[in-house]
């Protein structure tokens, strides 16, 4: 796995305002977990943009005034509206221990329902594993080239050398899906067509009663009588 540097700097002073004062210095407030003791510092927001902004996961080397360590993201924080990095968090790692972490996944091959005009639906973006650090891959690809319609590829049909997965094990990672237009037309057929062994609906014959109604009996019209 690929190893992002961030140089940081501790924060003298803790607190909402102190934060805020950082942040608009175009700084990022962060805390690393895993040592000894908490070690809160800020970084600049430039240097996290090969690590947030990608779509591979990446170890951390951080230089905080001269201490140095291996480290995991473990928590990123954004503001709701602008989008802006609040917060990170830091875990300090270790050769010897395994580490949980989030892999980006990615789809390769044509699926089978793909070429007969199905739609490739993405239902998981990464999948938590846990492994040593050594063993942590970057990314995981998925061969979809055997998916048909209505099937999926599911956590459990996962297996990676010394990867152990920790998500739901019948959660769905990918599948292949009917298109919504396709499938509209499947069911105006469906309703048009009689269902099988049913009898055709009969045509009433000229001038007979309609169905479920009684007939009305015609009569010809009587002549006035002559009064007397």
């Amino acid at each position: 796995m690929k190893t992002v540097e961030i140089i940081g700097y501790r924060r003298a002073n803790l607190g909402k305002i102190d934060a805020r004062k950082v942040r608009e210095e175009g700084q990022v407030p962060c805390v690393l977990y895993g040592g000894d003791s908490q070690m809160h510092f800020y970084a600049p927001v430039i240097l996290f943009r090969d690590l947030v902004y990608t779509n591979e996961a990446h170890f951390v080397h951080l230089n905080i005034e001269g201490e140095e360590c291996q480290a995991i993201m473990q928590e990123i924080q954004f503001h709701p509206v602008s989008e802006i990095i609040l917060h990170v968090d830091f875990l300090r790692i270790s050769e010897e221990r395994k580490i949980k972490m989030q892999i980006p996944v990615r789809l390769i091959g044509k699926p089978k329902g793909v070429e007969k005009g199905g739609l490739l639906v993405r239902k998981r973006a990464a999948l938590k594993v846990s492994a040593l650090p050594k063993d942590m891959p970057d990314h995981i690809d998925i061969d979809c080239s055997d998916l048909d319609f209505h099937h999926a590829i599911k956590v459990v049909d996962m297996n990676v050398p010394n990867l152990e997965f920790l998500d739901p094990k019948q959660a769905a990672i990918a599948s292949v899906e009917v298109p919504r237009a396709a499938k509209l037309v499947e069911e105006t057929a469906a309703a048009a067509t009689p269902a099988e062994g049913a009898a055709p609906a009969a045509t009433p014959a000229a001038g007979a009663a309609p169905a479920g109604g009684d007939a009305k009996k015609t009569e010809a019209p009587k002549k006035d009588e002559k009064k007397k």
